[in-house]
């Protein structure tokens, strides 16, 4: 071999190691992030979610990759969005936004692990074998059905108030579990409640206008995430019917709802970050069990409690987590 043929040879294996090397690197795996909600209504949970990715070691961009579906509190659209997430395919699914998302991913998939956050019983809804030992592709983090305890807050609140509106959205699912608790609540109090459904943003506007019809004393709204991405709107018009409401996100009250009690939905997004990288790290659903998101928040807003011309009772301030003046 001449000389001069060496050197070019050697000079293109040169050349094309690098290439070589680089295509036989590993691509970063691919986080499917399936929310009822926009990625405006769900900036800080997101960065809760991204929280618990990095106590994994896994940063978004940087090693590893997330596929965000959004729905847009448009339920009908999740199914094949969930679709579409398992032809692409991803190594994992985060069902964000409660039922729907969950269901919607367990129909689109029973091999790719999933992780939900949920307000009702997964083992009810055929998600999980049980909690502690979920089988098959999916486990989660689970809130307490707290509509019981929103209602005897309100009683406590307005205890001369017969009847108890109750906002919900029809198309989901949780809606159901949702109003069996409560009923029940309601009839060890002695209440009556007045069920108004809405899944549009025209229907609100409706159904809460019939409020001084019905003779509600209160209003419950449902923990739909189209009813909280709706909330400025739903404030404004407990507002005009002087209702005395409550809600299950803090950041209703932070809005000028009159309070809220439920879950911290940071702390859930976080634990399901938790999970979605342990997937990566090799963990399987079925020995995950599913987690009980504790830590429940009761925020009074006083600004609001004033324009309504309340008084709240110092057993009800004493035990609030946040008061707003």
């Amino acid at each position: 071999m001449r000389r001069r043929e060496f050197i070019t040879l050697v000079g293109s294996a040169a050349a094309a190691w690098p290439m070589t090397a680089r295509a036989q690197q590993p691509a970063m795996p691919v986080i499917g992030y399936l929310s009822t909600g926009s990625r405006e209504s769900d900036p800080v949970n997101l960065a809760a979610f991204r929280q618990g990715l990095g106590e994994i070691g896994y940063v978004e961009s940087q090693n590893v990759t997330i596929e965000y579906r959004w729905a847009e509190s448009h339920y009908d659209r999740l199914s094949a969005m969930a679709d579409d997430l398992v032809r692409r395919p991803v190594t994992a699914i985060a069902a964000i936004g409660g039922t729907p998302t969950a269901l919607a991913a367990k129909a689109a998939t029973s091999t790719i692990p999933v992780v939900f956050y949920i307000g009702i019983d997964p083992v009810e809804f055929g998600l999980v074998a049980s909690l502690n030992r979920p089988g098959g592709n999916m486990t989660g983090v689970v809130s307490h059905e707290l509509v019981a305890k929103r209602i005897e807050v309100l009683h406590e609140l307005v205890p001369k108030a017969a009847v108890v509106a109750v906002l919900v959205n029809p198309t989901n699912s949780y809606t159901e579990s949702e109003t069996r608790a409560a009923h029940e609540g309601a009839r060890s109090l002695g209440l009556r409640l007045h069920f108004l459904r809405a899944s549009t943003v025209s229907e609100i506007d409706a159904v809460l206008g019939t409020l001084d019809e019905i003779r509600a004393g209160t209003l419950l709204i449902s923990a739909d995430l189209f009813l909280f991405d709706r909330r400025p709107q739903i404030v404004a018009l407990a507002a005009q019917h002087g209702l005395p409401a409550i809600y299950a996100w803090r950041e209703c009250a932070t809005a000028g709802g009159l309070m809220s009690y439920g879950t911290s939905p940071i702390e859930a997004y976080r634990l399901v970050g938790v999970y979605a990288g342990r997937f990566l790290k090799g963990a399987q659903p079925a020995d995950l069990p599913v987690q009980q998101n504790e830590k429940v928040e009761f925020v009074i807003n006083l600004k609001t409690a004033n324009a309504l011309g309340l008084t709240f009772p110092i057993s009800l301030l004493g035990r609030a987590d946040e008061v707003i003046e």
